[in-house]
């Protein structure tokens, strides 16, 4: 059973120059500390139990000119788009294209990509939470088939790596694209089968990168420069359609 206390989120500020930076702060069963600036603009620190304040103010305060970098980025986006209702008509996005909505009644459930349209055949059309539900399950069906092609493409093109094919998981994620662990394990987001097939093998390249060089040095975006020489590109691209 978890401790509520030990748990809590910490909400914490630090001085950089002119500007105030808002952080909240979460200890966790973690091995490195993780500064993440999200869509909305706020800014989370996942630090190990065993880190002291102050080398977590330290780290944030080395951190404080990306972070700025960042949320002015994000600025760029705001107000985010409002939550999907999944209503017939409503868009969602498959490989970086727009499809709409399309519910049917039906004996069975099931969902079909057809023309422009995303069919949804359902046991309870009227239900917009069980149509969620099959939507998400329909992208992570398709999710999962099209990134194991796309990481042997990859692995194909980025030849200077010398890597074994990685064993990939796909998951719904908060703030990150992809992530790969000390065991060499990639862990795809399940809203990236939303983006063009380019950002994709961004996202993917990036973390094959990481099986050579775990942390963001100058090298790791030297090496990932040389696999892919445009991926500033493709990442821009990724932010500005998934946002």
């Amino acid at each position: 059973m978890s401790n509520s206390v030990e748990n809590a989120v910490e909400h914490r500020t630090l001085q950089f120059g002119g500007q105030e930076i808002a952080f909240t702060l979460n200890r966790t069963d973690r091995s490195r500390l993780t500064i993440e600036v999200l869509p909305d603009r706020s800014v989370r620190v996942l630090a190990p139990r065993d880190r002291t304040l102050e080398e977590i103010l330290q780290r944030v305060r080395r951190r404080a000119a990306w972070i700025i970098r960042q949320q002015d980025y994000f600025e760029r986006f705001q107000p985010l788009p409002p939550p999907r209702a999944y209503m017939p008509g409503e868009t969602h996005l498959y490989l970086g294209r727009q499809y709409r909505l399309k519910g049917v009644p039906g004996v069975r459930d099931e969902v079909k990509l057809l023309g422009r349209f995303i069919r949804v055949c359902s046991t309870r059309p009227e239900d917009r939470n069980h149509t969620k539900v099959l939507v998400d399950h329909w992208y992570r069906v398709h999710a999962k088939a099209q990134f194991a092609r796309r990481v042997d493409q990859c692995l194909s093109s980025a030849t200077r790596l010398k890597v074994a094919p990685p064993r990939v998981m796909v998951r719904r994620m908060k703030t990150r694209w992809g992530s790969c662990s000390k065991n060499g394990v990639i862990l795809l987001n399940t809203e990236l089968i939303k983006a063009p097939v380019d950002c994709i093998d961004y996202v993917i390249t990036h973390e094959l990168c990481h099986l050579k060089i775990r942390e963001h040095t100058p090298a790791f975006y030297h090496l990932l420069s040389r696999c892919m020489p445009d991926w500033e590109r493709r990442k821009a691209r990724l932010e500005l359609v998934l946002l």
